[in-house]
């Protein structure tokens, strides 16, 4: 009954941490580019040419001036002389801008005649020094000066990919091995008494496929959402409100898992059961990511899902529990609870 209480209590707490982060969220400004789009509606007659023609380029381009960008790659050059200079071919120098400097847009200028690139953006670093770079060479080199678009950029990055395939294979096959050898605890296998862990990794299967979903058929909408994020899904176009959601699913699912594994095995083995979890979440992520890019992941992820909870529901009718309070058992014997015999 305490144990229980305390679930209850966790899971409370978890809601209220949730509702308060999405409220105090409510208050961070407003994506920009939707105001002024809405507000061209009523005033366009009073717009100059230019400014329309900025509104026109936030809305496409998901950024206009006064954004703030940090450098990702480890360098980045811009270039000192006006960008009709180098279209030109007129003698130009440029300098350097290393990783992690914060910049912010000052200009925008479109050069038709440059068969590179139209889009020239000019930025001020940190030091007040101006720089211009083509548009596509800029954003393959910063991301939007945001924890969230970083996070979003570094899980986005190849060699990332690549790091979190080797090493969920490397677990996973580890964890197998051990599971065959000690009978150790892991997810699917020989899992615990809850249903929390295997509802985690569906999650987490479910939230990879639908977020390789929107960028496949939505690809503008994640842009914009990758410009201006947000962890409040409340005011989100529909995608990107049921992605968010799953996303603070996982966290508080996360926390029951934990709860129920503390709860369920001592402390050394509930450290390798987490850790056998994560890498499960880790290779559903990598497998379920980047399979729906080519429409495989639909079809597995049903799979998935059916195996899943056919596996849980094998297992748990193997559980044994006290005839006198209904605690489960490893085996048959003394309750430990309440002292019964079981035979």
């Amino acid at each position: 009954m305490r144990t229980n209480n305390y679930i209850g209590k966790l899971l409370v707490t978890a809601t209220v941490l949730l509702l308060s982060i999405l409220s105090s969220a409510c208050y961070r400004e407003h994506n920009p580019s939707r105001f002024q789009l809405k507000d061209t509606l009523y005033v366009a007659d009073t717009l100059t040419a230019q400014q329309q023609d900025s509104i026109n380029f936030a809305h496409r381009h998901h950024y206009s001036e006064n954004f703030n960008f940090i450098v990702r790659a480890d360098t980045l050059f811009l270039l000192r002389q006006q960008p009709e200079e180098h279209v030109s071919e007129m003698p130009t120098d440029s300098f350097a801008v290393s990783k992690g400097t914060r910049m912010v847009v000052a200009d925008i200028r479109i050069i038709p005649d440059d068969p590179t690139d139209t889009v020239w953006v000019q930025l001020a670093t940190e030091q007040l020094t101006f720089g211009w770079a083509h548009e596509s060479r800029l954003l393959s080199k910063v991301d939007p000066d945001d924890p969230i678009s970083q996070f979003i950029s570094l899980f986005s990055d190849k060699h990332t990919l690549i790091f979190l395939v080797v090493i969920s294979l490397i677990a996973v096959t580890h964890l197998v091995i051990r599971q065959r050898r000690q009978r150790a605890k892991i997810v699917h296998f020989n899992d615990i008494p809850s249903f929390y862990p295997t509802l985690l990794v569906l999650i987490v299967a479910a939230s990879a496929t639908f977020y390789a979903s929107i960028q496949l058929f939505a690809p503008d909408m994640w842009r914009h959402f990758y410009f201006h994020p947000s962890l409040n899904p409340f005011g989100q176009p529909l995608l990107i409100e049921i992605f968010l959601l799953s996303v603070w699913a996982m966290l508080i699912v996360g926390l029951a898992v934990v709860d129920d594994t503390l709860r369920c095995l001592r402390a050394a083995e509930a450290l390798l059961y987490l850790l056998g979890v994560a890498a499960v979440c880790a290779f559903n992520y990598i497998v379920f990511s980047i399979s729906t890019l080519y429409y495989i992941g639909y079809p597995l992820l049903l799979a998935y899902i059916i195996v899943a909870v056919s596996i849980y529901q094998r297992n748990s009718s193997r559980q044994l529990v006290c005839g006198r309070c209904g605690a489960r058992l490893p085996k048959k014997g003394r309750c430990p609870r309440c002292g019964a015999v079981n035979e």
